[in-house]
């Protein structure tokens, strides 16, 4: 891109990537419409984590902000990146459930200048998603947000997405780009069942009368990751005072008494995503871990 200033968007703290360079991620890289540039705010190592994009109308009901809250914090527990688009409605309801987690990154793809916050409103949401996780643009510095960007972000939030669920979409509703953007791609398309006298829920009731999957818990959505079993078939939750399983005390000797990432609790114990995703949950619940922004440590010795 010519005419950008390099030193501008690195005193901004904007890292730029054009196709092609190594660090450009390799989940865009193979993309057929890949952003020839871009921008990103925090860790791109996120993109290697199990992601899903969560969607849908700005002019949410409270039914759906509290349905997307819901999943964005259940998939984010489960060690599942949320991306979405930070809009107002469906979209930051999903972020703010994502980040008040504290487990998985989220990541938020923008329609602007990754220094241009809109809406407005989402000031503090921006800085907590780009401080706990990534945000990503392919539009450089001082770009304001045009209503014909939104279509091309929408692409790049299905590009990056393994599973895209949509909650609460109005027929002809702009979280449908996402939809066609991801069945372009070959990537599962899922869809909250909504109430038939709702015109918000008309679009996803209309894909589900169409043959997508649906979207009724996080439970459909990690099954969809194939992270079902981790889902489903949790062992009981361990007490203080209980014998351990192997595994739960393989992770509890990798974790420590320093933070360490949730990568590397997969490396030292040669287990899964989603193995790991399950016990660290029950280490927590049992008071013998916590766990923060993809990050974990020991809280108590074991008794």
């Amino acid at each position: 891109m010519t005419g950008l200033d390099l030193a501008a968007h690195r005193a901004a703290g904007v890292a730029v990537h054009r196709l092609g360079d190594r660090s450009y991620p390799p989940v865009l890289a193979a993309d057929h419409e890949a952003p020839p540039v871009l921008f990103s705010r925090g860790d791109l190592g996120i993109l290697g984590r199990p992601r899903v994009a969560v969607v849908g109308t700005r002019s949410a009901t409270h039914y759906g902000e509290e349905v997307a809250a819901e999943l964005g914090r259940e998939l984010a527990r489960a060690g599942v990146v949320v991306v979405s688009g930070l809009a107002l409605g469906i979209d930051g309801a999903a972020h703010h459930g994502a980040i008040a987690a504290a487990s998985a990154p989220p990541v938020g793809v923008v329609a602007s200048g990754l220094d241009v916050v809109y809406p407005r409103r989402h000031t503090r949401l921006w800085e907590q998603v780009a401080t706990t996780g990534l945000l990503l643009s392919e539009a450089p510095l001082g770009t304001a947000p045009s209503a014909w960007r939104f279509p091309l972000r929408n692409r790049i939030i299905a590009a990056v997405a393994r599973v895209v669920v949509v909650i609460e979409c109005h027929r002809t509703g702009g979280a449908l780009h996402t939809v066609e953007a991801a069945a372009q791609r070959g990537i599962p398309v899922l869809a909250v069942p909504g109430s038939v006298r709702s015109p918000a829920s008309e679009g996803t009731n209309a894909l589900l009368a169409d043959g997508c999957q649906p979207a009724r818990d996080a439970d459909d959505v990690l099954a969809a990751l194939d992270l079902e079993r981790t889902a489903r078939a949790a062992p009981p939750v361990v007490s203080r005072s209980s014998e351990l399983s192997e595994g739960e005390a393989a992770a509890l000797t990798a974790l420590g008494w320093q933070s360490v990432a949730t990568d590397e609790v997969m490396r030292r114990t040669g287990m899964t995503l989603e193995e790991v995703a399950a016990i660290l949950h029950r280490l927590e619940e049992a008071g013998l871990a916590r766990g923060g922004g993809g990050w974990w440590e020991r809280t108590a010795e074991r008794r």
